[in-house]
């Protein structure tokens, strides 16, 4: 599999043609370390955030129950510094996750994890206090009081694991701009058997409309990516937007529930999906299979910790019928039932490997109210790493079926929001979205590609 590059970097304050930040090549991921506050032209702050994509094993992150358990996922990571004296940490984007978190296990040679007895700024959160008591009300499972009435959290795995820790605040870095008192959960970080992929990332950073979010901590009025699909390069912006340039959003509504209902995600980053088209044809399904049912089982999620996208049985089928009846005599069906990719993924391809480029694909459009994201070309389909049948590579439909994984959710992946401007307004509680070159948004900015 070849590296993936992805710089996301904030939109300067700077005049574009005086501000240039090189971008090396390389065989290794990119770690570009920049970052700073700005205002926009609203006088919102602006924050930088650097990021790259690793590969995260099951189990290295923890997720509540409703997340994807897959068995590798390719995730943003930024890379940033928490406590006095700083210490440097790497932290999964996730805007599917609220609470974020820190390994804190303080095990010798263990190199990815945060040490709070050596930051003088670290506290830890009483179970007393309102941060624990009122905050943490959306979490999966409720916080609870430790021992030593210190707030407790608890962290599902996707293989019904879990790990505990404390509820604590401390300071975050980013560059020279620093953030105090942040909370965070500072967690045992015996995560993975797989030593080598937990030395790849120190925690997760929670992005929902959580209360103790990220970006709600921050009081963020809105944030964007634009992730390229050329070279994994990008765009992220926490705060304003405002460009000329900029092509016009269509903006989907965030759905919204106070009811607590069993299945549904309050805080995550909702929208109606409403229909569903390969090519030019509208799959033949009725809109209430897009519709949360009475339990709240059936929400469309748009979240950057998922890689791929996912639907609910009825409407993958359909989708997966479509597609296959689209390509017979183009591609060669892989005929293994043992093979599932990512255990929900069944509908793949025998491509031969001296073949340079896939055949002309159908393109699938999802249709959500008021917005559209159409996935095209080298995005369909993907090449599943080590695989391989005599002389053929292996490549799955990207998109899987929620009811194999025990999901009762339709989620969104970041694999397909590429080449996506994707705006979260939090003000006005909707995600915007356009097709757009991210490469060519990058140039905006004078990132050398």
């Amino acid at each position: 599999m070849k590296p993936y590059y992805l710089l996301l970097h904030l939109m300067p304050c700077y005049n574009s043609n005086s501000f240039s930040i090189p971008f090396l090549k390389s065989l290794s991921f990119l770690l570009f370390y920049a970052a700073a506050f700005c205002s926009s032209s609203s006088q919102t702050p602006t924050l930088v955030l650097p990021l790259k994509t690793q590969i995260i094993p099951t189990g290295s992150i923890p997720r509540p129950p409703n997340k994807l358990p897959f068995h590798h996922n390719v995730s943003l990571t930024v890379s940033l510094t928490v406590g006095t004296p700083p210490q440097n940490v790497s932290m999964v984007i996730d805007t599917g996750s609220e609470l974020s978190w820190l390994h804190c296990n303080k095990t010798p040679n263990f190199p990815t994890t945060f040490d709070p007895a050596r930051s003088t700024s670290y506290s830890p959160i009483p179970c007393s206090s309102p941060t624990c008591t009122t905050q943490t009300q959306d979490f999966p499972i409720p916080a609870s009081c430790d021992n030593n009435n210190l707030c407790h959290a608890t962290l599902s795995y996707a293989d019904a694991s879990s790990s505990e820790g404390n509820l604590a605040s401390d300071t975050f870095y980013f560059g020279s701009s620093d953030i105090p008192a942040m909370v965070f959960g500072c967690m045992d970080s015996s995560f993975s058997s797989n030593s080598d992929e937990d030395s790849k990332s120190t925690g997760l950073m929670g992005m929902n409309r959580g209360s103790l979010s990220f970006v709600s901590q921050m009081r963020f009025p809105k944030f964007s990516y634009c992730i390229s699909g050329s070279d994994f390069s990008g765009l992220l912006l926490l705060g304003e937007a405002n460009f000329s340039w900029l092509t016009p959003l269509n903006y989907t509504p965030l759905i919204e529930i106070s009811t607590p209902l069993p299945y549904f995600d309050r805080v995550a980053y909702t929208v109606q999906l409403e229909g569903i088209k390969v090519s030019d044809k509208l799959l033949s399904l009725p809109k209430s299979v897009f519709v949360p049912d009475h339990t709240g089982a059936g929400q469309t999620m748009v979240d950057s910790g998922t890689q791929f996208t996912f639907l609910l049985g009825p409407v993958y089928t359909a989708l997966r019928n479509e597609f296959l009846n689209r390509t017979a005599g183009i591609l060669r069906v892989l005929e293994d039932p043992n093979f599932v990719f990512q255990g929900a993924m069944d509908l793949c391809y025998r491509v031969p490997l001296n073949q340079p480029k896939l055949p002309r694909l159908p393109t699938v459009t999802l249709m959500f109210r008021g917005a559209e994201m159409t996935v095209s070309g080298d995005w369909i389909l993907y090449r599943v790493p080590g695989q391989v049948r005599g002389s053929d590579s292996v490549h799955c439909l990207t998109f899987g079926n929620s009811d194999l994984l025990g999901v009762e959710a339709f989620v969104i992946g970041h694999h397909h929001q590429q080449n996506v401007w994707m705006e979260f307004d939090l003000e006005k509680s909707r995600i915007g979205l356009a097709q757009m070159r991210c490469d060519l948004a990058g140039q905006r900015f004078s990132v050398e590609q």
